[in-house]
C-alpha cells in the first residue's frame, strides 16, 4: 500500500454577499482531496466555511436595513426639555431683554415702564433656495436713512421743530431775534441731547395741538419720551437720592424747565407743573452750571416762575424768601434779562408782599383784630419806599422799558390790595388807570406781550370800577392772539370770579388764592 503524507486541502475563495455583509471577511471553501482506498483520512471540520481571521469573535448582525432613528436606551433620569427664547416679542422688549406680553400694536410692558414701544418685526417665512435666488434678483428698495437729529424722526417732527424755532421761541421771552436764549442756548444743546429735543418738540406740539388736535398724539409721544429720559438719567437719580457729587448735565436741567412750560402751554390746571418746578428748584440750590450763559438763563427763568407761582397758590413760596439764599455772583447783566422783574430786583418786593399776605391771612383765620398789625404795616411801608425808588434798567426808547414800568405799577397794586380792605377807593382806581396807560403803549405785536399775563391778572383783581374791565378783557384777548398759551383762559376766569364778588360787596374778593383753590385749580400766571 502506498503511503501518503499529510494531505493539504485545496483552498478556493468564494464570494458570498451574506459573508461580506457580516464583516467576517472572505471564506475558504475546502475541497476534499481524493483519498486512496484503504487509507483513513484525518477527521476534518464539516464542509463549511472557516473565517480567515480565526480569532474573530464578532457576531452576525440581524438582516435588514438599519433604523433611520435608532431607539435610544432608556435613561434613569428624565431630562427636562429646555424652553427656547420667544422671538415674537416687540423690538423694544427684545433689545431690553425683558419679557413681552406681545400686546398689539404696543405692548403693555412698554406702556407701563414709559418706554416707547417700537412695534414688532416683520414676519419672515422659509423659502427654498430657488425662490430666494429669484427674490435676490429683484430690484432692491432704497433703505431707510438714519435720523440726522435724534428725536426728529417724522415729517410731523420737522413741523414741530420749525414751529419751535419760528414761533414758540418768540413768545416765551422779551427777545425774538438772534439773542433769543431758546434758540441760542437750548436748541444747540437739544441737537446733541435726545431728551431735551423731545422736550422742545413736546412744547411745540402742545402749542400746535391747541389749534389743531391732530398733533396731539405725536405731542404725547414726545412727552413720554422726555419723561423716560429724565427717569433713566443716572445723575438725576443720584441728585434726587442726596448725592451732591452727581452734577446733572445742563440739557437735563433744561428739560425740566421746558416741561414746566409745556404745562403752561397746555393750560393744565391740576398742578402738573409742580414736579418740574421742584426739580428745577433742587438743581438751582445744589449745583452751578459751568456754562455761565446757561446758568444765568436758568436762574432767571426759574425765579420768574417761582415768584409768580406764589400769586396763585397758598402753599408755594418763593426761593427768594429763604433766609440763607443769595443771588449767584455770575448775575452781572440785569439789563440783558430775558424776562422782567428778576434780575432788576423788583421780584424781591413781590416776594416780601407775599409774606405779608400770609401773615394777614393767618391773623384773619385766628380772628385777630386788627388783621394788619403794626409790624405788618411797618414792613409794608418799607416795601412801598423801595418800590418808589426802584428804577428800570431798560433803555427808555424801548418797549421793554414801558413793560418794566407796568410791572412796577402792578407791584404797588399788589401791595395796596394786600394791606387795604377789599373795597373800591379812588386811590386803587387811579393806580389801575395808570397801569392801563402803560398797557396801551405796548403794541399787540411786540415781544412784550409774552410777559403781560401777570400784570393783567393783577390789574383785573384790583378793577373795582366796571368801566375799567372791558379794557382788561381786551388785554387778555390781545395776549391770547399773540401767544395762544393755555393758561390765559383760566387766569381770565379767576379775574371774572373776583369781579362777581366785588360787585356783591363781598370782601372775600381780597383772597383770590383761596378762590382759585375752591375752583380746584392750580396753575401759573406766567
Amino acid at each position: 500500500m502506498e503511503e501518503h503524507g499529510d494531505i493539504m486541502p485545496k483552498v478556493e475563495e468564494v464570494e458570498d454577499d451574506d459573508d461580506l455583509d457580516s464583516g467576517l471577511g472572505p471564506t475558504i471553501k475546502l475541497s476534499e482531496p481524493s483519498t486512496p482506498v484503504g487509507v483513513s483520512a484525518t477527521p476534518s471540520p464539516p464542509a463549511g466555511r472557516i473565517p480567515m481571521a480565526a480569532n474573530s469573535t464578532t457576531g452576525r448582525r440581524p438582516r435588514g436595513r438599519p433604523r433611520k432613528h435608532p431607539v435610544q436606551p432608556a435613561s434613569s433620569s428624565v431630562q427636562k426639555a429646555t424652553k427656547g427664547r420667544s422671538k415674537t416679542g416687540c423690538i423694544t422688549c427684545r433689545r431690553r431683554k425683558k419679557k413681552c406680553d406681545e400686546t398689539k400694536p404696543e405692548c403693555l410692558n412698554c406702556q407701563k415702564n414709559a418706554v416707547v414701544c417700537e412695534g414688532y418685526p416683520e414676519k419672515t417665512f422659509w423659502q427654498p433656495g430657488k425662490q430666494r435666488s429669484e427674490e435676490a434678483l429683484k430690484p432692491t428698495r432704497p433703505r431707510e436713512l438714519p435720523c440726522l437729529v435724534d428725536g426728529v424722526e417724522t415729517e410731523v417732527d420737522r413741523q414741530f421743530l420749525d414751529h419751535f424755532v419760528y414761533t414758540v421761541s418768540r413768545i416765551l421771552t422779551l427777545f425774538n431775534d438772534d439773542s433769543n436764549p431758546f434758540k441760542e442756548i437750548l436748541l444747540p444743546m437739544a441737537i446733541r441731547h435726545r431728551g431735551l429735543m423731545h422736550s422742545l418738540l413736546c412744547l411745540s406740539g402742545s402749542h400746535l395741538a391747541s389749534r389743531d388736535p391732530k398733533y396731539g398724539e405725536r405731542q404725547n409721544h414726545h412727552f413720554l419720551a422726555a419723561i423716560s429720559h429724565l427717569r433713566t438719567d443716572k445723575k438725576m437719580s443720584g441728585q434726587a437720592s442726596g448725592n451732591p457729587a452727581e452734577l446733572v448735565d445742563d440739557p437735563t436741567v433744561a428739560s425740566t424747565l421746558v416741561l414746566c412750560l409745556n404745562s403752561i402751554c397746555k393750560g393744565e390746571t391740576a398742578g402738573e407743573y409742580r414736579p418740574h418746578m421742584d426739580a428745577a428748584r433742587h438743581l438751582v440750590l445744589n449745583q452751578q452750571s459751568k456754562n455761565q450763559q446757561f446758568g444765568q438763563f436758568l436762574f432767571e427763568f426759574f425765579m420768574y416762575h417761582d415768584v409768580l407761582n406764589s400769586l396763585t397758590s397758598l402753599d408755594r413760596r418763593p426761593l427768594l424768601l429763604t433766609e440763607d439764599f443769595t443771588i449767584p455772583q455770575f448775575i452781572i447783566q440785569p439789563a440783558a434779562g430775558v424776562l422782567l422783574g428778576v434780575l432788576d430786583g423788583l421780584f424781591g418786593y413781590i416776594s416780601k408782599i407775599t409774606r405779608l399776605r400770609d401773615n394777614i391771612r393767618t391773623r384773619k383765620a385766628k380772628r385777630l383784630d386788627p388783621a394788619v398789625d403794626y409790624v405788618t404795616l411797618s414792613d409794608a411801608v418799607e416795601i412801598d419806599s423801595g418800590i418808589r425808588s426802584w428804577v428800570s434798567n431798560q433803555q427808555e426808547d424801548d418797549f421793554r422799558h414801558t413793560a418794566a414800568l407796568l410791572y412796577r405799577q402792578c407791584t404797588w397794586v399788589y401791595l395796596y390790595r394786600t394791606i387795604q380792605p377789599s373795597r373800591p377807593s379812588p386811590k386803587i382806581s387811579g393806580a389801575v388807570d395808570e397801569g392801563l396807560v402803560y398797557l396801551r403803549q405796548l403794541p399787540p405785536n411786540s415781544s412784550t406781550q409774552a410777559v403781560l399775563l401777570m400784570p393783567l391778572f393783577m390789574l383785573g383783581c384790583a378793577a373795582f370800577d366796571p368801566e375799567q374791565r372791558p379794557e382788561i378783557e381786551r388785554g387778555f384777548e390781545s395776549i391770547k392772539n399773540y401767544s395762544n398759551l393755555g393758561n390765559i383762559g383760566p387766569a381770565r376766569q379767576v379775574v371774572e370770579s373776583v369781579w362777581k364778588l366785588m360787585d356783591m360787596g363781598d370782601e372775600s374778593s381780597w383772597d383770590w388764592e383761596t378762590i382759585i383753590q375752591r375752583m380746584g385749580w392750580d396753575f401759573l400766571v406766567t
